[in-house]
């Protein structure tokens, strides 16, 4: 299960990752910050999964 939520919590960065790209490009602050939003909880998600995994080992 673990695997699962760490791969979409990656899906997740990286799509925040082209979101903010895109906004980037375009100058659109609203997208640039909304792909920072989405980078962050991916990175959030992720890090609960690792500890998760650090309790169960």
């Amino acid at each position: 299960m673990s695997g699962t939520e760490k791969s979409k919590a990656q899906v997740e960065q990286a799509k925040g990752k082209a979101k903010e790209a895109m906004g980037r490009m375009v100058g659109n602050e609203r997208m640039k910050a909304e792909g920072n939003a989405d980078q962050a909880k991916g990175k959030a998600r992720e890090s609960k999964e690792d500890v998760k995994d650090t309790f169960r080992h």
